[in-house]
């Protein structure tokens, strides 16, 4: 039986950009989706947009607490084999983006795999900025170089990880990285599935120190009790954040 993936959109008043992400998920050319959307109480004609589909979908209203909560309410509903979360300002960037992922799921027998994106900046598409590293768990544990807009994880296994930590306000796609990570390697593809639109109301652009901080945090949680390496993680935390703040500062 071919895979089944389940594209969980969480909305929150989401109309100004939700039409292009809907519009790209509609435009894969593999039949075997699940649709779901998880709502936060929308007032902006966000609702309107997803009733209006002609195309099945699941729609989860009134979910409050907090974006972990929403995503982790769409996979308590998923069904699908593989769950991917597109949030309602970021879309795919082509039409082959899940047959692609289906197929290297498929062929490797990977829980899990990652590609890359591209960042939206008032329309205009530009790269990433960095070059990925080759996946290793100790790469990761040092720096997220996984973009939450082009994962996607087999339900099965998303579920023993028991989804999102809502404690996390900006890192829990981090954290959730690492769980994976230990239950075993992803497919990592270099090429670009996904745009993640960068604007005011982006949480890793508005509170950038918060995040940073929150992601030491996780780092903390996943290193063990090992002094040295506690160290080093809080070295490199106070070098990033000297260098951001700096950057901040002649922006």
């Amino acid at each position: 039986m071919p895979l089944t993936f389940s594209v969980i959109t969480c909305t929150w008043n989401s109309a100004k950009y939700l039409e292009q992400s809907i519009a790209s998920v509609l435009a894969q050319d593999y039949p075997h989706i699940e649709y779901i959307f998880v709502d936060g109480g929308s007032t902006d004609g966000t609702l309107e947009q997803i009733r209006a589909l002609k195309r099945p979908y699941r729609l989860i209203e009134n979910i409050g607490g907090g974006i972990s909560r929403a995503m982790n309410e769409g996979i308590r509903h998923a069904t699908g084999d593989v769950v991917a979360h597109l949030h309602s300002d970021d879309y795919y960037l082509r039409p082959d983006v899940l047959s692609t992922v289906a197929r290297h799921l498929e062929s490797t027998g990977r829980g899990w795999l990652f590609g890359r994106i591209k960042r939206d900046l008032n329309g205009t598409l530009e790269d990433e900025g960095f070059t990925s590293p080759e996946y290793s768990y100790a790469r990761l544990l040092s720096r997220n170089f996984i973009p939450h807009p082009a994962t996607f994880v087999r339900r099965e296994l998303m579920m023993r990880t028991r989804g999102f930590d809502s404690d996390f306000k900006y890192a829990m796609d981090y954290d959730l990285w690492l769980k994976l990570a230990q239950l075993g390697d992803p497919v990592q593809l270099d090429e670009a599935f996904a745009a993640f639109r960068v604007h005011d109301g982006s949480l890793s652009t508005r509170h950038r120190m918060a995040a940073m901080a929150e992601d030491y945090r996780v780092r903390l949680q996943h290193v063990g009790a090992n002094p040295l390496s506690r160290a080093m993680h809080y070295t490199r935390y106070l070098v990033r954040r000297s260098r951001a703040l700096q950057q901040e500062e002649h922006t």
